[in-house]
């Protein structure tokens, strides 16, 4: 553990593990206000934060505002006191760092790389992030649970954006940050890193584990085959699930909605999921083409 204890003590980590034990604090915060406003509304109570009067902007809000600043100018000063600045020396063109670690707001881009080729780590899935959160307030239908802390009332959205807020980007960042050693291989918290560790991991195609191989005709149609049934079904179940029980939420959603809706869920899906299967299989891609592989 003392190699551990060295990491998420170097100035540039002591940052990321206090954000992270804001997230933690913060979420838990946040759920304890649902479940207490569920139990509430269940004994016929009003809701806090429902209907509470208005409050002046001066000198209520500023002065709270002005606490606050005062404590963080005093944390920011006993920081810069206790910790140096994590700057390195100069950069040497001869020599490469080992780990070379992207910034900590690119780990985890910088760990899907170990399981998707560039142009999907780097380019689709962020780009999908930035479009999913554009697009949540005009694919959300629910108007519960607006200027107040509720789980009952939006239970399904709030798990859907924790998985991945914290399991697909946060955790993923804690995995770049404190499991990742030299040769971006895993070290267990308990694990010296060993520049000279080597580790064999030999990777194969979905096709070739029953035979077949990823870059013939078939191999090829066949991959095409897994990734169409991956997004027809998962499209088409849930909205004849829906839509044979008359469900209110498919009406109000409409159709436009829920295609971009259930295509953006199943891409976040599929990020889980071909993590396990290479973890797992060793799978490397599901699908190879001559102009890009997934």
């Amino acid at each position: 553990m003392d190699n551990f204890l060295k990491i998420i003590s170097k100035p540039d980590n002591v940052a990321i593990v206090i954000m992270l034990l804001m997230v933690i604090f913060y979420t838990w915060w946040a759920f304890h206000q649902s479940f207490e406003n569920d139990r509430r509304k269940r004994q016929g109570k009003p809701i806090e934060g429902e209907n509470d009067k208005k409050v002046e902007v001066w000198h209520s809000l500023v002065r709270i505002e002005m606490l606050v600043t005062m404590v963080l100018i005093v944390g920011l000063i006993i920081w810069s006191i206790v910790l140096d600045a994590p700057i390195e020396e100069l950069a040497n063109p001869t020599l490469t760092p080992n780990p070379a670690k992207a910034p900590w707001y690119f780990l985890g881009l910088q760990e899907m790389l170990v399981y998707f080729d560039p142009w999907i780590a780097g380019v689709v899935l962020p780009g999908l992030i930035i479009f999913g959160l554009m697009a949540l307030p005009y694919l959300d239908i629910n108007p519960k649970g607006s200027g107040y802390y509720t789980f009952s009332e939006r239970k399904y959205s709030i798990l859907i954006y924790c998985f991945g807020f914290l399991i697909l980007w946060r955790f993923l960042i804690a995995i770049g940050v404190f499991v990742r050693g030299p040769g971006w291989l895993w070290f267990w918290p308990w694990e010296e890193w060993d520049h000279n560790r080597i580790v064999f991991q030999y990777n194969v195609d979905l096709t070739q584990l029953i035979g077949i191989q990823s870059r013939s005709v078939l191999g090829f149609l066949l991959g095409g085959l897994v990734m169409l049934l991956y997004f027809g079904l998962g499209m088409i179940l849930p909205y004849y699930y829906w839509k044979k029980r008359n469900s209110e939420f498919l009406i109000k959603l409409g159709m436009t909605r829920y295609i971009i809706l259930t295509i953006l869920f199943l891409t976040m899906i599929g990020l889980p999921i071909k993590i396990i299967l290479n973890l797992t299989l060793n799978i490397k891609y599901i699908w190879v083409t001559p102009w890009f592989n997934i």
